[in-house]
């Protein structure tokens, strides 16, 4: 449905993405990560054809966006970040305006509007000024505009951006509703909201790729080297001497005491169940083992270190 490959995009001597190649399958929604000037804004207008690539090919639907780019244009919905909305307009007069650049007849232009307006929770503002919306209701009416004419891929920059917690869990139960259905790429901040809503997620520092699978499988490449959290009553430095005896540990830090025990982290090598013999070597010794825990990683988390190691390289 989607495939990018090694779009390069230049801004003078700014490059602001460089040799990005990935694809997006039919009915599947992407979670495109990212920090502020990464390159997923730039990205994503390159797809919706606001501007071209410097260098590199996409194609959207079986169309070339350098060759066809009004065929790939007729079969996307676009929210930008930062959506221009005509004031004066009430919601309804906004719609009608979007939805007549389209090649609708009359009958389907008017159930659209109204699919769209029921879709995206405006029925009680459908008669108001833009201008006279809260920024909330502003983003809903953006998303709208991207749903009006059916697009076949949907582009979405930060569509739950200044919604409140009901309003975001709304617009994420309506863009999970597209699995399936459409295609949808879609950035946002609210890092929970990508494993609740996305089937494959992409990460982006500095122009470039440096993550990409699923939730589950970026969970799992980073929780390989397992720390776990024990807390052992027994003597302290003994404690720690016999637990970096144990095989499969390559780390043992002393967080010193709480309560009857004292707190460990243990480092594991790259898949290697360790939990066993931490245990039989506390047990032998007659120490008590008071608790063990596996510290994994969220995804917020996994895209921190991502970033930060970008950062320090």
């Amino acid at each position: 449905m989607i495939e990018v490959n090694k779009i390069t995009k230049e801004f003078g001597s700014i490059k602001a993405v460089s040799n990005v190649t990935f694809s997006v399958d039919k009915g599947e929604i992407l979670g495109f990560l990212g920090p502020n000037g990464a390159g997923k804004s730039t990205t994503m207008r390159i797809l919706a054809g606001i501007f071209p690539p410097t260098q590199g090919q996409v194609r959207i639907s079986g169309f070339d966006l350098n060759t066809q780019v009004m065929e790939v244009r007729k079969r996307i919905g676009y929210l930008p970040e930062q959506m221009p909305l005509y004031p004066e307009l009430t919601v309804s007069q906004y719609l009608d305006f979007v939805v007549s650049f389209w090649d609708f007849d009359a009958s389907k232009k008017r159930s659209q509007i109204e699919k769209v307006i029921d879709q995206c929770g405006l029925e009680s503002v459908k008669g108001a000024l833009l201008k006279r919306l809260s920024r909330g209701y502003r983003q809903r009416v953006g998303l709208a505009q991207a749903l009006v004419h059916d697009p076949e891929v949907l582009i979405l920059d930060e569509p739950t951006v200044g919604l409140d917690p009901k309003q975001i869990r709304d617009i994420r139960d309506l863009i999970k509703s597209f699995q399936g259905k459409k295609t949808v790429i879609l950035s946002t901040h609210i890092l929970p909201e990508v494993s609740m809503t996305c089937q494959k997620v992409l990460i982006i520092d500095k122009g470039t790729i440096i993550a990409e699978g699923t939730p589950e499988s970026l969970t799992q490449q980073m929780n390989e080297a397992a720390e776990i959290k024990i807390k052992v009553e027994g003597p302290p430095e003994e404690v720690r001497a016999a637990l970096t005896g144990v095989p499969g540990i390559k780390n043992v830090e002393a967080l010193g005491k709480n309560g009857k025990g004292s707190i460990f982290i243990l480092k594991a090598m790259n898949g290697t169940e360790v939990r066993p013999q931490i245990a039989k070597t506390i047990v032998e010794r007659n120490w008590g083992l008071l608790e063990m825990n596996v510290h994994t990683l969220s995804l917020e988390e996994i895209f921190v270190k991502l970033v930060t190691k970008e950062e320090t390289l």
